[in-house]
């Protein structure tokens, strides 16, 4: 059954009177009065209810406290038991969520229901869900400009160990004989009793760690070579060619040997490591991640945020900066191929950029021209260095159809032609033979002067290294460091650079709520900011109002005195017929 509560059906009573002024308005400022009167509604319920029946079994726990206890776990960085004690105890959890009851069926969730509920969260790929929803709400409620975004990545590790090759190659086995000996005793009596001596025993995987680096080649030819006679056998037995650990035999086979005719048929020859591909497997635990040569085994996460070019502190403590994409890839992944997925993925929801900051990876020519067409300027160091001692492109002046106007030494060219995207520019030879820079120019003797040849990607290259040049790109690409604050502030406050668990779909699930809770967090600071700034003018609007009712006290009191004084009978008649003072 089905328990959904409907959060914005307001109560008869105030369940929240209990709590004082002063730790109520606390509560109200914090990220839990922000989610409770904002985004709470916005938790998508219904798509997670559609898998429960609605009139048979048990009571689910409430779905809002569910995907809200999900939701905090992650960017509080808690793990299930430190999670289950906060929804237990934890009053801000509790307002957050608006559980007024107390029972244990509203406080309180069992490790196995959690786990089941996070379980069914990532195969349904709710996390993306959450993400988008909250962040289009608070793109909303803050009125975010999202014109101008910033984009880069940052490396994470999954709960995995960093194995060597040889480790890799035992891991492998012995995950799969362990399986066949489950499984299928009867195709396990088949295998040669020496893999199981060598593999099966607790101790078998310590021994090939400690193997001394002067015999490491010959035990990576020897397991090796067990590898591929295990693959060999069983290769045409449909059992256990389907499972799962003979397909990952399979896959590091291939990856780390090449198959080399024999006499007796093929023969297994390890490849050389830097021979191995970066995409390959790193770790049987998790089959998902892969190798960075810059950065190690793991993902990495593709980050993409709101920015605004102020330095007026007051404006920046109310301007909310949003993360508005993630995208969680394998690390052997470039980030030149996560650009126009980030830019289409926001235009989609509504909250795509025009300019766009990046890298230098991010900034291919390619990558450029397909964000123009989607209407996106994306603003990067172009790729690559020219040679030194040498002129090139960027050194002569260029106009803004890629057409050479004048050469280095200021000479403009007698002749210019385009051939579909082939430029080329003759200049005057008599010139061109006498200019001192002669032996570094580019151009090459022909019929009629000196030519200049390029292809039109390389004078758009050249006009944005001239644009690199000036006073205009330094000021607009200087916020992009901005992004570097951004990645830190997302490990140290979700350690998400460090994760509890292995797969894609966990890894994706974790970042993606991580980010959401910074979103929150981000929102909750500018949300207390402008309500500061609201409570200031009402103290200063409520001490004017009081003072000018005090004066207006004063002079009533002062008229009504006088009046009683001054206009009763006796003493004007007294003042008529006696005419003598009177003293007050």
């Amino acid at each position: 059954m089905i328990r959904i509560k409907d959060h914005k059906q307001r109560d008869l009573f105030d369940p929240w009177s209990f709590l004082s002024p002063k730790r109520r308005q606390m509560l109200d400022d914090s990220w839990a009065g922000l989610l409770k009167e904002q985004l709470l509604a916005e938790l998508p319920v219904e798509q997670f209810a559609s898998h429960f029946n609605q009139g048979f079994g048990r009571p689910t726990k409430e779905l809002h406290t569910v995907l809200g206890t999900l939701l905090f776990q992650q960017f509080f960085d808690l793990t299930d038991c430190e999670a289950i004690d906060q929804l237990s105890f934890n009053i801000q959890w509790h307002y957050a969520l608006n559980i007024t009851e107390e029972s244990d069926s509203a406080k309180y969730i069992s490790p196995k229901t959690l786990w089941s509920m996070r379980q069914l969260m990532v195969e349904l790929c709710l996390d993306g869900v959450v993400f988008d929803q909250i962040t289009l709400k608070l793109a909303t409620i803050f009125d975010v400009d999202t014109d101008k975004q910033r984009i880069d990545s940052v490396h994470i590790k999954s709960n995995m160990r960093r194995l060597g090759r040889i480790s890799i190659m035992a891991n492998c086995i012995r995950k799969f004989l362990v399986n066949v000996k489950r499984g299928h005793k009867k195709l396990f009596g088949t295998i040669d009793p020496a893999f199981c001596e060598r593999y099966l025993p607790q101790k078998a995987l310590s021994a090939f760690s400690m193997v001394k680096p002067s015999e490491s080649a010959k035990t990576l030819e020897s397991v090796a070579r067990d590898l591929f006679d295990l693959v060999a056998q069983f290769k045409d037995v449909p059992e256990t060619a389907a499972m799962h650990s003979y397909k990952l035999m399979d896959r590091v086979l291939h990856e780390h040997c090449n198959l080399v005719p024999a006499e007796n048929g093929r023969e297994v020859q390890v490849k050389t490591a830097k021979d191995v591909p970066a995409s390959s497997l790193q770790n049987p635990s998790d089959p998902d991640a892969s190798y960075s040569g810059h950065k190690g085994q793991g993902y990495q996460v593709q980050v993409m945020e709101t920015f605004t070019e102020t330095e007026d502190p007051e404006e920046k403590s109310e301007t909310l900066n949003l993360i508005t994409h993630v995208e969680v890839q394998p690390a052997h992944e470039s980030d030149a191929t996560a650009l126009i997925p980030a830019i289409e993925s926001t235009q989609q929801r509504g909250i795509g950029p025009k300019k766009l900051l990046a890298d230098s990876l991010y900034g291919g020519d390619d990558n450029c021209q397909d964000a123009e067409e989607r209407g996106v300027q994306v603003i990067a160091p172009s790729m690559g260095q020219p040679k030194e001692g040498r002129l090139n492109l960027s050194d002569f002046e260029l106009g803004k159809n890629g057409k050479v106007t004048r050469c280095p030494q200021g000479h403009q060219p007698i002749e210019s032609r385009k051939k579909k995207t082939r430029h080329s520019v003759c200049f005057n030879a008599e010139i061109c033979s006498q200019c001192p820079q002669r032996d570094v120019c580019p151009s090459k003797p022909g019929k009629k002067g000196y030519y200049l040849r390029y292809e039109e990607k390389a004078a758009r290259i050249s006009l944005r290294r001239q644009f690199e040049q000036t006073e205009a790109f330094i000021n607009q690409y200087r916020w992009r460091a901005g992004v570097e604050a951004t990645m830190s502030e997302y490990d140290r406050r979700t350690g998400v650079k460090q994760l509890r668990v292995r797969g894609i779909n966990a890894v994706r699930f974790n970042a993606m709520l991580k980010a959401c809770g910074i979103n929150i967090l981000r929102a909750v600071a500018v949300w207390a900011a402008k309500n500061a700034g609201s409570r200031t003018a009402k103290g200063q609007k409520a001490g004017i109002g009081l003072l000018f009712g005090l004066i207006k006290e004063l002079f009533n009191a002062i008229w009504n005195f006088a009046r009683n004084i001054f206009w009763r009978p006796s003493f004007l008649w007294v003042y008529a017929h006696n005419c003598h003072s009177i003293t007050f």
